[in-house]
């Protein structure tokens, strides 16, 4: 059984690590991003897929070569709660419908199976019309969908909420004799089980999913080892002005930190309260959610404390990388170059976790069914991306 992947809007390509993992080989990928491209081809630069580096838009489906699995974790900027909320009508996130396109084009080659990204506030955007439509959209490829949200600290110690939707080319679910109680589950939350009971007319196909493994890992776990002398660790100065950005409460923590008799760790986010820059301490040994750092706000900043002293840095490229499941991965880029790239990305182990339990079965089930006939296309290979020119637009 092949288990061809194309990965669109690939990033720094944390989706493909994940399918990997799990059988699954990417045979094609897309991203309009030079920066990240160069992230992606330091880690998959052995010429095993066509890299297209274009706008999704210009993308035909003709030019996508057989696969079994399509992704797409499309810009969040208009969906996210802290973004514009323009929804799949924004600028960035209306990058969706390029998506579809890119797969209609591919008239009776669509893969068997597609699977979407994006933040959970994809759920509630324009009052879920967003999500409605997104639906009604994959239903009229020919796929019955399914979602679920997955937090990645159940893998990693990083607060990272995401919303999943797998469309399949099987039989839609007769939902209507479903109670939403049945329906919620650990991946299916109350507010995404009402949606999908409250709207029985969209054609669902939904999946029974084991529990997700407890939390384990801790911040503490993914801490490099930086030297004391190192340039990245903050003048106290610097330090001395994140303290007294603080609220009350949170100084308090950092001091508590700080008279312990062991070095512990936390977070700070700068957020603007009330017209004033704070900073917000994280003392749970969970990171929060990684971010792309268009503002000063974006940054994470890792507190160390403990027999009296303090230490302020912001978090290293690698340990981004730990807090993706990316362990190994190879970064030989600036660090807001990295910060970008792994602020965008999915999480590993979350993706392998999916692949194993709901992909690859899927797959094995929908196997069975008459299939279309294979293209005579061959798989393409290149080392470095495609450029489409305004004559081959």
């Amino acid at each position: 059984m092949q288990q061809r992947a194309a990965e669109f809007f690939a990033g720094i390509g944390l989706m493909r690590k994940g399918l990997d993992n799990e059988g699954w080989t990417t045979v094609w990928a897309n991203d309009l991003d030079e920066k990240k491209w160069e992230m992606y081809r330091a880690n998959f630069n052995e010429g095993a897929c066509e890299f297209v580096l274009e706008d999704v838009h210009k993308v035909e489906g003709k030019d996508i070569p057989d696969i079994e699995l399509a992704t797409a974790s499309f810009p969040c900027n208009d969906l996210s709660l802290a973004g514009s909320r323009h929804g799949l009508a924004g600028t960035n996130s209306s990058a969706f419908w390029g998506f579809v396109e890119a797969i209609k084009g591919m008239g009776k080659r669509r893969p068997p199976l597609v699977l979407l990204e994006n933040v959970a506030g994809f759920l509630t955007s324009n009052d879920g019309n967003d999500f409605r439509d997104a639906l009604v959209a994959l239903n009229d490829l020919g796929y019955a969908v399914d979602a679920f949200i997955i937090d990645a600290v159940r893998f990693v110690p990083q607060s990272r909420v995401r919303l999943f939707v797998v469309g399949s080319q099987a039989q839609p679910d007769r939902l209507r004799e479903t109670s939403v109680k049945f329906l919620q589950s650990d991946v299916r939350p109350p507010a995404l089980a009402d949606f999908i009971f409250m709207n029985p007319e969209i054609g669902w196909s939904i999946r029974n999913l084991p529990p997700l493994p407890p939390s384990r890992m801790k911040l503490a776990d993914i801490i490099e080892d930086v030297p004391l002398n190192s340039e990245v660790w903050w003048s106290q100065e610097r330090c001395e002005y994140l303290l007294n950005q603080m609220s009350e409460k949170h100084r308090a923590e950092a001091e508590r930190m700080m008279a312990g008799s062991k070095w512990t760790y936390g977070t700070v986010f700068r957020r603007v309260r009330n017209g004033r820059s704070m900073g917000e301490l994280r003392t749970d040994g969970i990171a929060g959610c990684l971010r792309t750092p268009r503002g000063g706000s974006g940054r994470q900043i890792l507190f160390c404390a403990g027999k009296g002293q303090y230490r302020v840095r912001l978090l290293t490229p690698k340990e981004c990388a730990r807090l993706m499941g990316a362990n190994s991965y190879k970064i030989n880029v600036p660090l807001n170059q990295a910060l970008f790239g792994f602020g965008d990305a999915v999480c590993v182990p979350v993706i392998q976790w999916i692949a194993r339990h709901y992909l690859n079965p899927a797959l094995r089930e929908l196997t069975d069914m008459p299939r279309p006939l294979p293209s005579k296309r061959k798989d393409v290979c290149y080392s470095k991306p495609l450029r489409r020119t305004k004559s081959q637009a």
